[in-house]
């Protein structure tokens, strides 16, 4: 046989399986919806309801999937319609190709939709003030038909029993019930004034902070880095109080060394007014995260938002970096 006559051949073979391939795929669906409904409503005739289609019709097709799968998918009684081992099996999967289906319709729709009605989100008081709460204001302008709702607040709310649809976290996650991206990175620094260093000097070695008046926050140590290993370090000053911002004006004013977050004293290292101290000892930054309920379809309103936290987070990251080690 020729090139030409056994090309011929092999094309007119796939011309007659492509059909009879497509009717078999066709076939395996038959019968699918039928099933799942009656297995939910537990009722042939609620699910023909469900269906808009005849009770016969139902109860035909669920026939005909019994006779192809070759088991019994319900036990039938005159008052009572119960699924079998073997369609209990038979629903778990062919729910969840139904529902893989749906998403991908909604996912498909989500492309030509702009994001409208409410976002309820919530963040942290100083970090959403400086960090977050501009970029929601740029995000309103760009999706005026959003109703946004941003709490902030520092006590770990719920998500779920009050209605959120995200939370901004910082730091290490303890929450495994919820889906998590991280959307940035933060450093803490260990920093005081230039006046405060030329009158105690600067510490060189994590033992010498035993030296110096470190003014503490809500915790009692202070995290660093030390041979690849974490270090945490009791730290002992005049000054304790629960405000980033209060710790900063103390540092600014000679009263001591603080560790905080590069949000509150990024500006001060850039301007010469507070300069960091043992940076070879630094702490691996911390993640900043977006949590949100366990969801295998986000909404375009929170799909949107996250790309735009992430985007503006990570702009303010990568220039944080640039002129820090610039001033250092």
């Amino acid at each position: 046989m020729s090139w030409y006559a056994n090309h011929y051949f092999q094309m007119v073979i796939v011309s007659l399986l492509v059909p009879v391939m497509m009717e078999a795929h066709l076939v395996v669906w038959e019968g699918v919806s039928e099933f799942v409904a009656v297995a939910e409503a537990e009722s042939f005739t609620a699910a023909a309801n469900r269906l808009e289609i005849s009770t016969a019709q139902v109860s035909r097709q669920i026939g005909a999937l019994e006779a192809r799968l070759g088991v019994k998918l319900f036990y039938r009684t005159t008052r009572k319609v119960s699924i079998t081992e073997s369609g209990q099996v038979y629903y778990n999967h062919c729910r969840q190709v139904l529902d893989g289906l749906a998403e991908a319709e909604r996912a498909v729709t989500d492309l030509n939709q702009s994001p409208k009605g409410r976002l309820n989100m919530t963040a942290p008081v100083t970090y959403g003030e400086s960090r977050v709460a501009p970029l929601i204001n740029d995000f309103v302008v760009l999706y005026p038909e959003l109703e946004v709702t941003l709490t902030l607040t520092n006590q770990m709310v719920d998500l779920v029993a009050e209605s959120y649809d995200l939370a901004i976290r910082l730091g290490e996650l303890n929450d495994s019930t919820m889906m998590a991206r991280r959307l940035a990175s933060r450093t803490h620094y260990t920093c005081a004034s230039p006046a405060y260093l030329a009158a105690q000097g600067a510490p060189y070695t994590l033992s010498e902070l035993e030296e110096h008046n470190c003014l503490k926050g809500t915790l009692d140590t202070w995290r660093f880095q030390e041979n690849g290993k974490p270090r945490h370090i009791r730290a002992q000053g005049t000054v304790r109080c629960n405000s980033g911002w209060s710790l900063r004006d103390a540092a600014l004013k000679g009263i001591g060394i603080i560790q905080l977050p590069d949000h509150y004293v990024r500006a001060d290292i850039e301007e010469g007014r507070l300069v960091p101290v043992l940076e070879s000892f630094c702490a691996p930054n911390d993640g900043i995260w977006a949590i949100y309920p366990h969801n295998r379809h986000l909404s375009p309103k929170v799909r949107l938002v996250l790309d735009h936290l992430s985007a503006g987070l990570g702009k303010t990251e990568d220039m944080s970096a640039t002129k820090v080690g610039a001033a250092g």
